[in-house]
């Protein structure tokens, strides 16, 4: 006998979630609406990543279970308002995912990862027509989404129906032809046009590569601020700040701070 008020095994957070959106349950969480719940679910999911950066086994756990009780509460508010429940949830996403993968549930053959990525997006393309949607493949990609994660993916979709630079060399080509149409640009208005192409551009070098850009950045930006607080603590030490630098100064305690 368990005095738990919930099973064990995955069912446990949604028992637990529907107990709060029970009557007599919890005020706030019977408050909650899928809009009310945007905020949170973003943050969970940046929250997750950083955990995965970190290779922190603990705390993706803890973020993995933190983005799986926001799946509950959206699961939850659709049943109490019998649009549909977390059942309903799993076995449509399970029946998109064998469906999509008939080369591990059918009989058919595939030669390699992006092989599968082709015939996925094939796949989607099919079942959208069938359904008399004629949107492109790029239509399909969450515009909400932050701006390179957004531009990765457009250039992924765009990349599976055959729109792709012949290699990462001619990708490097034009992030070289993108930075220098930037270098010699005055005019705010052009200067911003060219500094969205240049970035794009770069998104694009790095697909080719197998880099993810978001990914790359962020841990860039990780590197960055261990660099910089490290160099700050040492001035801070010394009762100086970098605007009490001259410019070989400043340059010389950022190559320290490595």
């Amino acid at each position: 006998m368990t005095d738990k008020p919930y099973s064990d095994g995955i069912e446990a957070i949604f028992e637990v979630v529907h107990r709060l959106r029970a009557p007599g349950g919890c005020p706030w969480d019977r408050e909650q609406t899928h809009e009310s719940l945007r905020p949170y679910l973003l943050e969970e999911t940046y929250e997750l990543l950083e955990a995965i950066d970190a290779g922190d086994d603990a705390k993706m756990m803890e973020e993995l279970g933190d983005l799986l009780l926001q799946v509950a509460m959206h699961a939850e508010i659709a049943a109490g308002e019998g649009r549909f429940d977390a059942k309903q949830v799993s076995e449509a996403v399970a029946a998109k995912m064998v469906k999509r993968h008939p080369h591990v549930f059918g009989d058919v053959s595939v030669a390699n990862a992006d092989e599968v990525l082709r015939n996925w997006e094939h796949q989607k393309m099919h079942e959208a027509r069938k359904a008399g949607n004629d949107e492109s493949v790029v239509d399909r990609v969450p515009a909400t989404l932050p701006a390179l994660a957004w531009a990765l993916g457009l250039q992924k979709r765009a990349a599976r129906v055959g729109f792709e630079f012949a290699s990462p060399s001619a990708a490097a080509e034009s992030v070289a032809e993108e930075a220098k149409e930037l270098a010699g640009v005055s005019d705010h208005d052009r200067a911003f046009e060219e500094m969205g192409d240049l970035l794009f551009a770069i998104v694009s070098l790095a697909r080719t590569l197998k880099v993810n850009p978001e990914d790359a950045l962020r841990v860039a930006g990780q590197r960055f601020r261990q660099r910089f607080a490290a160099a700050e603590a040492a001035l801070r030490s010394e009762g100086k700040t970098f605007s009490d630098l001259s410019e070989p100064e400043k340059l010389q305690r950022w190559e320290e701070s490595r």
